[in-house]
């Protein structure tokens, strides 16, 4: 007689508690038209913007300009998500009574939260970083989700020169973003994965590329080793620029970047990925908003994300210069948000015909080594 066979025994597959919830987040915020409002500066980031402009760095008002920015009218027209600071998650105005978030959630816009912890020298390197925040994002996460936020941001950064990125650093950056995708969507939070790389150096056009392709091909490798369900995530990576020092930074043309920088996202991003939001990495405001237009509007092939906006510098700038900290242009500053916001959701459809361009809008963003 013969023996029974055994039953066959498989691994154990992954489960995802918030699965339904993180897959309709993510497309909420990727929707079509709408992009990101990156309002997340740490306190130390915001009192240098708010430095330029003559104003103290104090939490009234902090408090305050926020405001401005979540009471704009008709945000919600181009904006699917706000990224906060975590002070401001629980903010409440002046007397108490209302929370800021209120402003947004009223309107339906997504609440997200950065969660990283900042960046630290990664020993053996040339100057290289890690980001820290790994220890009890769990905890903070659930706090977090409670409060009401839906999406998460944390930033790994990346630079190019002789010596870099390492090997080292790609990986230790891909892993540790998979690690904070993975606990973000076990406590029902959509992770935004940033490995961004700066716009510092004087490398061409064509070294960003190989770069992008090879520092984001690696980080799905991570994501999925890691178990993250990809239709719950966003990517937020840099565009492809020729290095701020470069020869070619005046001369490349729109169309040259708009071309790499969707075939490098052609060769490395999985189509399960609802949205790709670009973050403008010291672009001036125009810059930004005339490449987000062209990567939409010309014809390079399949791009089967939303190819949209998660922009601070770059929606901000002109609000900043324009505000100066004085109720009476609260009105004239949130005019300029509503110019930047309308002009990067029609980039976001390739319908953008350069109306918001001026010259506060070209004034540059750049910023050496950008830390915050």
């Amino acid at each position: 007689m013969a023996a029974p066979k055994s039953k066959a025994t498989y691994p154990t597959l992954p489960t995802y508690k918030y699965a339904a919830e993180l897959i309709a987040t993510a497309k909420k915020i990727a929707s079509p038209g709408k992009g990101i409002l990156a309002a997340d500066e740490s306190t130390g980031t915001i009192g240098k913007r708010f430095d330029d402009i003559k104003v103290e760095n104090n939490r009234a008002n902090r408090r305050e300009y926020r405001r401005l920015l979540f009471t704009t009218p008709d945000l919600e027209k181009w904006i699917s998500g706000v990224i906060l600071y975590e002070e401001t998650l629980y903010e409440k105005t002046e007397d108490g009574k209302t929370q800021l978030i209120d402003y947004l959630t009223k309107r339906g816009i997504v609440l997200g939260i950065k969660v990283d912890l900042g960046t630290k020298h990664l020993p053996t390197t040339d100057d290289e970083t890690y980001t820290q925040g790994l220890t009890d994002l769990d905890k903070r996460c659930q706090a977090y989700y409670k409060q009401g936020a839906r999406f998460a941001k944390w930033r790994a950064v990346l630079r190019i020169s002789g010596n870099t990125p390492s090997q080292l650093s790609i990986n230790e950056n891909a892993y540790t973003l998979a690690k904070y995708a993975a606990i973000c969507q076990a406590n029902g939070l959509v992770p935004i994965v940033e490995p961004e790389i700066l716009m510092d150096g004087n490398h061409p056009l064509a070294v960003c590329q190989f770069w992008t392709e090879k520092v984001v091909s690696t980080c799905y490798k991570a994501l999925s080793d890691n178990n993250v369900l990809l239709e719950g995530t966003l990517l937020k990576p840099n565009m492809v620029v020729p290095g701020e020092q470069s020869a070619e930074k005046k001369t490349v043309t729109v169309e040259a970047v708009a071309k790499a920088t969707v075939q490098a996202l052609q060769r490395s991003v999985p189509p399960a990925v609802p949205g790709i939001t670009f973050l403008s990495g010291g672009q001036t405001e125009e810059e930004a908003t005339v490449h987000l237009n062209a990567l939409n509007a010309l014809s390079l092939g399949p791009r089967p994300w939303a190819l949209t906006f998660s922009y601070g510098r770059a929606l901000q700038q002109s609000v900043l210069a324009t505000w100066q900290g004085k109720a009476a242009n609260v009105a004239a500053a949130q005019q300029q948000l509503q110019i930047r916001a309308k002009a990067n959701s029609a980039a976001a459809l390739g319908q953008y015909k350069g109306e918001a361009a001026s010259a506060q809008s070209q004034k540059s963003l750049y910023v050496e080594n950008y830390r915050y």
